[in-house]
């Protein structure tokens, strides 16, 4: 079941027509801001876990929109447009949980084309406020299905309406983990002062850990690079798949990833809990998992420089103190 929700179309747009096609300028001042963002050191938690090694986070959740997915939609974005494959006269198209779909919705709003989100209608109220916010228009479709049945959609729109859509396919665009090669590998590089021996992160479109290991890589042939999935594919971590059961995407290459960790969402939940307390630090459950995981990696690498993810901040209240 799909369903349309009238109120996403944006002011004097319909379903069917957009404005008079003009070209998008992407040189933008507030768009420079997508990037950049600081990493910070969780000490008290690798104290408290009794580590030898050393962890740091980059934290994401300060990118324009709040989360990492800024980076990776800049760049298809900015790719299409310079491609002349989006202007002011087509919609973007995309499936979302919610990350991607939030900073596709921002750059329409701030450089004037439309924006068409397919989501799981159990997505966050959160998030479908923000959409809603920004003018995109949205299609849902069935929970049960996940982001896969959103994919199916999404690109049934856009081949049966290829004038008016541009189908910007985060899960097989590899403009995406570009971004992150282009980006998020040499900045996690130059801030550790090139002493990154591990790099963890959690897989959803596959584009961050592909993109910035394949960087990381390049620069140290040695450097282990880390996969987070949940644990199993009925799960509550938001943003992230269990690729055994679920469309696989092409940005996601297995190449790079020396091995993967499986997380339990309550495993993530407690550990969401434990960054707010002793770091300061409130986050979505998708980083909660990679800092569990990262933990993990260091109590059995001794003097390792472990850099993760912290891909959004948080929903709600940290969990009750854990026992």
């Amino acid at each position: 079941m799909v369903a349309t929700d009238p109120r996403m179309l944006g002011p004097g747009v319909d379903a069917g027509s957009g404005p008079a096609a003009r070209p998008l300028r992407v040189d933008d001042p507030f768009l420079r801001s997508v990037g950049g963002t600081p990493l910070v050191p969780l000490s008290r938690l690798v104290e408290s876990a009794g580590g030898e090694f050393e962890l740091w986070a980059k934290a994401e959740f300060l990118n324009p929109t709040g989360s990492v997915k800024d980076r990776a939609a800049f760049g298809i974005v900015r790719q299409a447009i310079a491609e002349g494959r989006l202007d002011a006269g087509r919609t973007l198209i995309d499936a979302s949980s919610g990350n991607t779909a939030v900073a596709y919705a921002m750059l329409g709003a701030r450089l004037g084309f439309g924006v068409e989100i397919v989501l799981p209608r159990n997505a966050h109220p959160s998030q479908l406020e923000r959409l809603r916010a920004f003018g995109a228009r949205l299609v849902f479709t069935d929970p049960l299905e996940s982001t896969d049945g959103s994919q199916r959609e999404a690109r049934r729109r856009a081949t049966e309406d290829p004038l008016h859509y541009f189908y910007s396919d985060q899960y097989n665009n590899p403009a995406n983990p570009d971004a992150h090669y282009a980006s998020t590998g040499p900045e996690i590089w130059h801030q550790s002062g090139g002493r990154v021996t591990h790099f963890v992160a959690g897989v959803g479109t596959g584009g961050t850990i592909t993109g910035t290991g394949r960087y990381l890589k390049e620069q140290r042939a040695s450097l282990a690079v880390v996969g987070v999935e949940p644990a199993g594919p009925m799960h509550g971590l938001e943003g992230l798949k269990h690729l055994p059961t679920a469309l696989r995407p092409s940005t996601y290459d297995e190449r790079i990833v020396d091995r993967t960790v499986r997380v339990e969402t309550e495993e993530a939940e407690t550990m969401r809990g434990r960054l707010a307390r002793l770091e300061g630090l409130e986050v979505g459950m998708s980083a909660a998992a990679a800092v569990s995981a990262s933990i993990g990696v260091g109590l059995t690498a001794p003097g390792a420089v472990i850099v993760t993810v912290l891909p959004d901040a948080g929903h709600g209240p940290a969990p009750a103190e854990d026992a």
